[in-house]
């Protein structure tokens, strides 16, 4: 097999020459045979492939070859962990990050959880299956054409020779298999059930026995050091590798200031309401330092010069397995899709073809849910079904286990199921004591690969309606909301995914007490989604079958939400109550809440739609256009300051000597006063000052609780959720305590009062440090950055990730702009390591190259052909 680079910046014409040059020898190649599949990849500005076949293996073949290329010891990392080796090369104690979040076990426990799945051959048998509930024939073709792509990159290149440190010559970088693939797309579709019950699993041991680690609770934030002056609210770790950054001052404060779940944990003596708030404190710990999303589609008559448009705003890790890659997939007359996808999956995930656009938003569905199951006291691996005792399912999983000395050991565990699933004795870290009672675990997404038939089909639609259908018959979009708009100018907002049937009668008659809590979210904080707890002692309590269901257990995707209008739909990672506030939705209570406080962030969203289609925010005309969506979403407006930094310079004005007592300190607030009123824009730009005081300010002030608990004048009001509640309290101690503290947090940390975001926001990359702007959801912003240490250094641990902005007219192409705020490549060898975060820096975007003529004249084309 040979290849052909051609790297030389030729003249336009020329370049044209060779692009045309290209296709045609890609549609004249043979589909198979020796040396058959060829794919044609074309290397834009910013090292964005335009990868084009004639067939998906071919698809499948650039996209593996293009992807190696940019990210190998990333990918490579993935496939140890799905594999279940990461404990064999890297030590059992080394952190692992199998979920949504970042280092959230250790190496030991992922390898046990996927050996578990392994072992039980789950993804052997989806494959095995037809479609619907197995890979259609493309997304095969493509995943085969992968492989061959990826092995190819590895060995022209050889794992000696690789030029990331990362991996360079590590013994665990190997070719892989197309089983590799579809486990790594497995794991992506089940990573929002494994934070919060992997380590309860693999950990989970019967009365009597010894289990051979506990559960992992979760962590305090760190009270000292500059780190403690960031206002994430994220989930700080203490391992090597990404950790958010806390306020500190607080004595054993959580990451957003309030105490720690684990203060609060389960025991065998809890009551039902102390278990139902200790999980519920955890799980929105958990929400503040994982991922998320904002999306907006915008109709015809809310969209100036076009027809439709749409922002996607995804807010995935910058680091590790669920950070995204942007390309463009094309075979002539069967698919031509652009955006991005989660890397090493051969799909666009988030992007647009020739007439639609579409994104996912983190959804309030809980991808899982538990069964109280009685057990036998005198046999605790027994329990109660319909009055008869059934026994539990033991399973011997073994995994090797590199040792302090080199040498390789083995470490074996039991672990134990039930006709509902595996035991669990803890949840997002709180203890679920295996008692007189036992909790098991379904999970709606383990029988699930649809998934990737769904991106397959989603990258091909034609309009909204097309998208509709496409959700509706596969179910397979896992824990996501879909927005959408196309060139007849339908926005469409769909929440329509993979959701346990639990109906809200079947609820109300199978709801243990505790689960009546969580799920009715009597304790309601924000972003918690409505876990249920069922009575296992009644099989008709588990999820019934649907007949127009596509699997067993899955809920009617007609009684799922949507909604297509002409104006605008959105969504905040709230449930799908107010996608649009002038046609508030109803649903099944497990999708979410209903007539409830809506987050700041999606304030933010409705009133920057709201203000954008009424021509009230300041900026030229009516109507979204590609610059004032731009303008939007980079102006890094804050909800929070338009609702509390008025009362809060009140508070600071009138305290008493400009002091305050608080936590043993005398804090001297009255330099704070000036410098808050002073921050007139609102804005976290990177030249703003006072927005760093006020986010820290504002996380004190919120200690780890919702919103519309804050001391406001004017509460929340179900007939007004987008501006209730208001009027900050300027007279409660609590406004002034959490300013003092932090003033001192500041302080302690060597950070001015007045410092400039661009002063202590920054990435690192290599020598050089970048300022970044943008802000933590708690503050309304929709630009979300969560700021932290990774492995030492100064970075951003989640956040705005691939942006993109798309106006379709009534003909020509669509016109985009987009962004890949961490850069395509993770190799800090690659150009294409910061250069778009550099652009991000400066608040830029990408013009994208769409049709042949516009890839054509790009002025920086590479194009590489695999024969």
């Amino acid at each position: 097999m040979t290849r052909r680079r051609l790297r030389s910046r030729l003249p336009m014409a020329v370049m044209a020459a060779v692009a045309l040059m290209s296709t045609t020898a890609v549609a004249a190649s043979p589909a198979d045979g020796e040396g058959g599949v060829e794919a044609t990849i074309r290397y834009t500005e910013y090292g964005i492939p335009h990868i084009t076949a004639s067939d998906w293996e071919g698809l499948g073949l650039g996209y593996g070859y293009a992807a190696a290329r940019d990210n190998i010891c990333t990918l490579a990392d993935t496939y140890l962990m799905v594999d279940a080796q990461r404990s064999r090369y890297l030590g059992p104690d080394g952190r692992a990050s199998p979920g949504r979040d970042q280092n959230t076990t250790t190496n030991l426990a992922s390898d046990l959880y996927f050996q578990r799945i392994n072992d039980d051959r789950v993804v052997e048998r989806l494959i095995d299956q037809p479609a619907p509930q197995g890979p259609e024939p493309e997304v095969k073709e493509a995943v085969r054409g992968y492989v061959r792509g990826y092995n190819r990159y590895l060995a022209e290149t050889g794992v000696d020779h690789i030029t990331d440190p990362a991996c360079r010559g590590a013994a665990w970088v190997r070719p892989i298999t197309e089983l590799d693939v579809y486990r790594h797309a497995h794991a992506e579709i089940i990573m929002g059930s494994a934070d919060a019950l992997l380590d309860g699993e693999v950990n989970a041991a019967p009365p009597g026995a010894q289990s051979a680690a506990a559960p992992s609770g979760p962590a305090t934030a760190n009270p000292s050091g500059a780190e403690a002056a960031s206002p994430t609210g994220a989930k700080s770790t203490a391992s090597s590798g990404s950790k958010a950054a806390s306020p500190s001052g607080a004595e054993a404060a959580s990451p957003s200031g309030s105490k720690a779940p684990a203060s609060s944990a389960a025991s065998p003596a809890s009551s039902p309401a102390r278990t139902a708030q200790s999980i519920r404190d955890a799980m929105a710990a958990s929400a503040r330092a994982s991922m998320g999303s904002n999306a907006l589609a915008v109709g015809s008559q809310g969209v100036s010069g076009g027809t439709g448009m749409l922002l996607a705003n995804p807010h995935f890790p910058w680091q590790g397995k669920n950070r995204m890659w942007q390309s463009q997939l094309t075979i002539p007359g069967k698919v031509d899709v652009s955006g991005a996808g989660l890397l090493g999956l051969p799909a666009v995930n988030i992007g647009h073809n020739n007439d639609v656009a579409w994104s996912h938003t983190v959804a309030t569905v809980a991808p899982f849910g538990l069964f109280d199951v009685q057990v036998n006291p005198l046999d605790p691996t027994s329990y109660l079904v319909d009055g008869v005792w059934q026994r539990m399912t033991s399973q011997q999983v073994t995994v090797d286990v590199r040792n302090p000395d080199g040498s390789l050991g083995k470490v074996t565990r039991t672990l134990w199921s039930t006709r509902y699933g595996p035991i669990t004795t803890s949840v997002q870290g709180v203890p679920l004591p295996w008692t007189v009672s036992a909790h098991a675990v379904r999970d709606v997404n383990m029988d699930n690969l649809r998934a990737l038939n769904t991106w397959f089909h989603l990258d091909q639609a034609k309009d909204v309606e097309d998208v509709v259908g496409t959700l509706e018959t596969t179910e397979g979009v896992p824990f996501f909301n879909t927005v959408a708009a196309d060139r007849a100018g339908h926005a469409l907002y769909a929440d329509i995914q993979a959701t346990p049937n639990i109906t809200d009668e079947h609820a109300q008659a199978c709801l243990t007490e505790t689960g009546r809590l969580l799920f009715e979210q009597t304790l309601r904080l924000p972003n918690v989604p409505p876990v249920s707890i069922l009575d296992g002692k009644r099989s008709a309590c588990d999820w019934p079958d649907d007949p127009n269901a596509v699997a067993p257990g899955l809920m009617d995707p007609r009684k799922q939400p949507r909604l297509i209008r002409s104006d605008f739909v959105g969504n905040a990672n709230d449930s799908a109550w107010l996608a649009n506030p002038e046609q508030p939705l109803s649903f099944p209570r497990v999708m979410g809440d209903m007539a409830a406080p809506r987050s700041l962030r999606t304030q933010e969203l409705i009133l920057t739609a709201q203000h954008r289609i009424d021509g009230t925010d300041g900026l030229p005309g009516k109507g979204f256009t590609p610059e004032t969506m731009r303008q939007s979403l980079f102006a890094d407006h804050s909800r929070a300051a338009d609702l509390a930094l008025d009362s809060t310079v009140t508070a600071c004005r009138n305290t008493p000597f400009g002091t305050v007592l608080v936590d043993g300190n005398l804090v001297n607030v009255s330099e704070a006063c000036p410098i808050l009123a002073a921050w007139k824009s609102h804005a976290y730009t990177s030249d703003s000052q006072g927005s760093w005081l006020f986010a820290n300010y504002w996380s004190y002030l919120l200690g780890g609780q919702a919103v519309e608990k804050l001391p406001w004048r004017v509460p929340f009001d179900a007939k007004d959720p987008v501006h209730t509640p208001n009027s900050l309290d300027p007279g409660s101690s609590a406004v002034r305590d959490a300013l003092a503290r932090a003033v001192f947090a500041l302080r302690k940390a060597g950070i001015a009062l007045n410092a400039r975001l661009s002063d202590v926001q920054k990435v690192t990359r290599g020598t050089e440090q970048i300022p970044v702007h943008g802000s933590i959801g708690e503050l309304g912003v929709l630009n979300v950055i969560t700021p932290g240490q990774v492995d030492g250094r100064t970075d951003v641990v989640f956040g705005s990730s691939f942006i993109q902005e798309v106006r379709f007219t009534a003909d020509g192409p669509p016109q985009t702009s987009s962004l890949l705020t961490y850069s395509q490549s993770a190799d800090p060898t690659s150009p294409h390591y910061a250069d778009q975060t550099r652009l991000f820096s400066a608040g830029q975007w990408v013009t994208e190259r769409f049709t042949e003529e516009q890839i054509a004249a790009s002025p920086q084309l590479e194009v590489e052909i695999l024969n």
